[in-house]
């Protein structure tokens, strides 16, 4: 179950991210992978800086911020 959860919430914050960032996303299969990874990227910046977010709703958005960071990312190697 935990998994089916994280795909579901992997896939709302690639989703959202690409909204954010004024995009149309990238396909409901690459947003799940984008927010997946997202939620890595933004646990792992979150952690450098010190800062630490609990539950499912503080997950959810450091999943989102992440994703917008690795979207950004994405953009700029595209444009290169």
């Amino acid at each position: 179950m935990h998994i089916i959860w994280t795909l579901i919430l992997g896939g709302l914050a690639g989703f959202i991210a690409g909204k954010l960032m004024r995009g149309e996303g990238f396909g409901i299969l690459w947003d799940i992978v984008v927010g997946i990874i997202g939620g890595w990227v933004g646990g792992w910046i979150f952690g450098l800086i010190g800062l630490h977010a609990g539950g499912t709703f503080g997950s959810f958005i450091v999943a989102i911020i992440g994703a917008v960071i690795l979207i950004w990312v994405i953009r700029m190697i595209k444009r290169a």
